[in-house]
């Protein structure tokens, strides 16, 4: 009899450390995409707890709901906005920026692209784009553009706003962004096959199509970050995370949806880490007073990187490169058919 897949029972074993190392986030507004479960959740609560104003941006769901009352009942005194956002809908992506602008009149500080899903079949959005990558990267390159400005008011009140990323070693599936997975070809993107193995030689099936939304991830944050620097915009800070091999229920998603096999999925976590520490990257990302401007956090550098802990490091090179961001943008603003000018 086959076993199904549980979350193992893992300890953290730097996040408590960590946070404590974090500043006062009192007057500042952070936004964060996928809060419902796992590191979005964790990331939310501990920006709120460190005294931000956290805007919740998530799909109209019983989880959402459930999620954003065991906000409030853990942190009664923190200020929590949720606002409906379903990455898989453009027009939904650009009704939510416009309530959290209206939230904003005094800038946004940190915009933290999250959310994403993991493995799913070959299926179309009701926009007609792969369902990976338009929650994975196209939604939120249009969340991002629609609050550019006032992630721009942030900037000149306080000194500092910052656009966070969330990709992951899955980046390294597939070192070249392919213009066909930007474009409106939602369920003729290489079928549902779920061996890594295949995804890895044939550059087709679900795994293919996430290594490109991860690869997608990176290549923005380099091209928010080149844009912001010839746009003499100092203050507005690019980054990018990832978390690892981190427990969430990416894992339990794509298990349910034949991604993967739960018996992957169990050896996969016998060498992951908590959701807390896998959150860490992210956290730091939107925190880390030294933060720098076109840089990655991690735990580690590397195919390899699945735990540990958070170290830096610059963005690489095989996504970050003329060619890969001309294509990244050309083909992003294409598909949300508006142009984003820094």
């Amino acid at each position: 009899m086959k076993k199904g897949y549980n979350k193992p029972n893992l300890k953290s074993l730097y996040y408590d450390v960590e946070v404590k190392k974090i500043p006062s986030l009192n007057g500042k507004t952070i936004a964060i995409t996928g809060t419902t479960t796992g590191i979005g959740y964790v990331a939310a609560k501990t920006v709120a707890e460190r005294g931000a104003r956290t805007i919740l941006l998530n799909r109209k769901s019983d989880r959402s709901k459930t999620s954003l009352e065991r906000l409030k009942s853990e942190l009664p005194e923190s200020n929590f906005e949720n606002i409906e956002c379903d990455l898989q809908s453009f027009e939904s992506v650009r009704t939510a920026a416009r309530k959290v602008t209206d939230l904003c009149i005094n800038g946004l500080d940190s915009l933290c692209n999250n959310a994403g899903i993991m493995a799913l079949k070959d299926t179309a959005t009701v926009d007609g784009f792969d369902v990976q990558m338009q929650t994975n990267h196209l939604s939120h390159f249009l969340l991002t553009k629609e609050l550019f400005p006032v992630l721009k008011i942030a900037a000149e009140l306080r000194g500092d706003a910052r656009v966070v990323n969330h990709s992951s070693i899955a980046r390294y599936g597939d070192k070249k962004l392919k213009a066909e997975y930007f474009e409106k070809r939602g369920g003729n993107l290489g079928g549902d096959s779920s061996n890594m193995i295949v995804a890895s030689i044939t550059r087709k099936g679900r795994w293919a199509r996430y290594s490109q939304t991860k690869l997608a991830n990176a290549a923005f944050t380099a091209c928010l970050h080149e844009k912001f620097q010839q746009a003499g915009l100092h203050n507005l800070k690019s980054l990018v995370a990832h978390p690892g091999v981190a427990m969430s229920d990416l894992q339990t998603t794509t298990v349910k949806d034949g991604g993967m096999s739960a018996w992957l999925a169990r050896q996969m976590m016998k060498n992951g880490q908590t959701m807390e520490d896998g959150a860490l990257a992210v956290i730091k990302c939107m925190t880390d007073e030294d933060a720098q401007s076109g840089t990655f956090y991690g735990p580690g550098k590397g195919l390899m990187a699945a735990k540990g802990k958070v170290v830096s490091f610059d963005l690489e090179k095989f996504y970050d490169n003329r060619q890969a961001k001309d294509l990244l943008w050309r083909k992003s603003c294409e598909a949300i058919e508006q142009d984003f000018i820094v």
